[in-house]
């Protein structure tokens, strides 16, 4: 089971709540792989203890000894992970393994004949879209999401494959995993953040050329 792969196939699959962003995913997938590692046992989180001063700073990836997982995009996140005092803080993590993670999922799949392009009769050398194929990695997925698997449900929500979680939903209650899943509810916000300022200083810049 890989909730990385799994949350890829659940984002082609279903029709998003709002409009899907590539990084917003890419985040999440960091996070769903950070989750992975965690659960597996290829790494633990460790508090920082670099800022006594200043209160608690974000849990750190600290990598345990082999073996490795054996899912190919999560050995490539385990082989890139820090592995010197004092380790690299979760959300950094998210950050740096994150940039471009969803075309890196989507191209991984494509090869694995998971995913196949659907190109318009108009316009054959651009555009299309994905369709999934009927496999047993795609029915695994829909079983996870039929079944509101807790943190695969909040990944989905935290980028907007799905509405917001309620009382109603099925909660996670490991710690871990809700750590992982804070920082990639804070990444994706600050994400958005980060688009709304580059939005208005756009805006403003537009102002000023049509009033030179």
């Amino acid at each position: 089971m890989s909730t990385p792969r799994d949350l890829m196939i659940v984002a082609l699959d279903v029709a998003p709540s709002r409009p899907l962003g590539r990084g917003d995913l890419s985040l999440a997938l960091a996070g769903a792989e950070a989750y992975d590692l965690l659960r597996t046992g290829t790494v633990r989180l460790r508090g920082d203890r670099l800022a006594p001063l200043t209160g608690p700073g974000p849990d750190r990836l600290a990598p345990l000894p082999p073996p490795g997982p054996e899912d190919g995009l999560l050995a490539e996140a385990a082989a890139a992970l820090v592995r010197e005092e004092p380790y690299e803080p979760l959300p950094d993590w998210l950050w740096r393994r994150g940039r471009g993670l969803s075309s890196a999922y989507l191209a991984a799949l494509e090869a694995e004949g998971q995913v196949t392009w659907e190109r318009s009769r108009w316009l054959p050398f651009r555009g299309g879209r994905t369709v999934l194929s009927d496999t047993e990695a795609r029915r695994r997925a829909a079983y996870r999401w039929a079944a509101d698997e807790p943190v695969l449900l909040a990944l989905a929500a935290a980028v907007g494959i799905r509405e917001e979680l309620t009382p109603a939903d099925p909660a996670v209650t490991d710690d871990t995993a809700l750590t992982v899943l804070a920082a990639v509810h804070d990444a994706v916000m600050e994400l958005e953040a980060v688009r709304q300022r580059r939005a208005l200083e756009a805006a403003a810049f537009a102002n000023v050329w049509r009033g030179a």
